[in-house]
């Protein structure tokens, strides 16, 4: 399922940094405490990597560990930030989706309340040897869900004050401008605070949303992220970067309302709610490929299946156990039945059961947006790289949990 891809020759071609580039390759990093940079590109599907000017990014893939490994599922960002931050599935950590059923309230929620997540983070474990951390996203429900820990938590959706006045006001949460002011907060984080062993940046995948990989925006974009990178890596000659994505996108053209669709046939279930919905209506709709059914009763469950799998764009009709088993989730945190749209189905609410979706539709959530790149740039000999299968691999060896 997992496999290395080779870059291209252009790729290999890719102009080195100057004189902060050599001190790295000299050696320079090799010296006293290596820091940690572990980044998460929301939306950075390969496509993206091999479609854009990003020479700092695909030199560190050449001289550093590169794959193409596969995100979790459903691939959408709570559960996919979680794993890699917590460096574990969401069988142990419990951050299933960015929406479920909560069965304490019986209210659909947003997988956003710290109280969810069931494992240590990362900042939490470098705390306890004794490590100061920072976490710094884009957006707010990040910082929201996996602070606890870190010494610095800053979400450029809402800074505060001391941030606002030291780089200024952050743009607005739908614009990829933002994606720049986070970075230009992580240089200078590196560069002025060398008691943070570990850094975490989190960007939003707004601009993917918007703009394929090979549209001028995009590209524009990835290439001021890249920048931002040699910088990093110029103040911080020591620091290792592990980078990933949580997952990539995809265009979509049909969507479903299950609720509204299984009503029409006879049938009222408890809820439907698409796993990637979250409070970023702008990005996505609310709609992903995949979708948590819960039954008002289990003898609807044949039913509800056979229905559903009538539909047009359905992949697949999991039970609660097939999906907990085959996607290593926690099944407490999912619905009765896992539906799964093909490449170009989205589900969610509509005002009608379908909808054709626009044009320039692009979003993710089904298993044709979990192959994502790994790269790790000056890691030093403690990465296993014979492990790397899935995204959270590439941090599991930062301040491994004990017991």
């Amino acid at each position: 399922m997992n496999r290395d891809r080779k870059l291209t020759r252009r790729e290999l071609a890719a102009p080195l940094l100057g004189l902060a580039g050599a001190a790295i390759l000299g050696g320079a990093a090799r010296r006293g405490p290596r820091r940690s940079v572990v980044v998460l590109l929301d939306g950075f599907g390969p496509d993206y990597l091999e479609k854009s000017d990003m020479p700092t990014l695909k030199r560190w893939a050449k001289e550093g560990v590169f794959r193409e490994v596969r995100g979790g599922m459903p691939s959408v960002t709570n559960a996919n930030n979680a794993s890699l931050c917590c460096a574990c599935p969401p069988s142990v950590h419990g951050i299933t989706g960015n929406s479920f059923l909560d069965e304490k309230t019986g209210r659909e929620s947003f997988m956003e309340d710290p109280a969810l997540l069931l494992a240590p983070t990362l900042f939490q474990r470098a705390a306890g040897e004794g490590v100061k951390s920072a976490l710094l996203s884009s957006k707010k429900k990040t910082v929201k869900l996996l602070h606890r820990g870190s010494t610095v938590a800053i979400a450029a959706e809402e800074p505060d004050t001391a941030s606002v006045e030291r780089y200024g006001q952050a743009p607005p949460i739908y614009s990829a401008e933002i994606n720049d002011w986070l970075w230009k907060v992580a240089v200078d984080l590196l560069q002025d605070r060398p008691d943070l062993g570990v850094v975490y940046v989190h960007t939003t995948d707004y601009p993917m949303h918007m703009h394929p990989p090979e549209a001028p925006e995009s590209r524009a974009h990835l290439a001021r992220i890249d920048d931002r990178l040699a910088e990093a890596a110029a103040v911080a000659p020591d620091a290792a970067f592990y980078i990933t994505a949580d997952h990539g996108l995809n265009r979509k053209t049909r969507g479903w309302d299950l609720d509204k669709a299984c009503r029409n046939r006879g049938l009222t279930l408890r809820a439907a709610i698409s796993a990637e919905k979250d409070r970023y209506p702008k990005h996505h709709r609310g709609l992903g490929g995949t979708a948590w059914i819960y039954l008002n009763a289990p003898a609807d469950e044949k039913r509800a299946g056979d229905l559903i799998r009538g539909l047009e764009g359905v992949e697949a009709v999991l039970t609660r156990r097939e999906a907990a088993r085959r996607f290593d989730l926690m099944s407490s945190r999912i619905g009765d039945l896992v539906v799964l749209g093909d490449r170009d189905t989205v589900f969610g609410v509509l005002d009608s059961e379908s909808e054709p979706m626009a044009a320039d539709y692009r979003t993710h959530g089904s298993t044709y947006e979990t192959a994502v790149p790994l790269i790790a740039y000056n890691a030093g000999p403690g990465l296993d790289t014979d492990s790397l299968r899935f995204n959270h691999d590439v941090a599991r060896h930062l301040f491994p949990r004990k017991g």
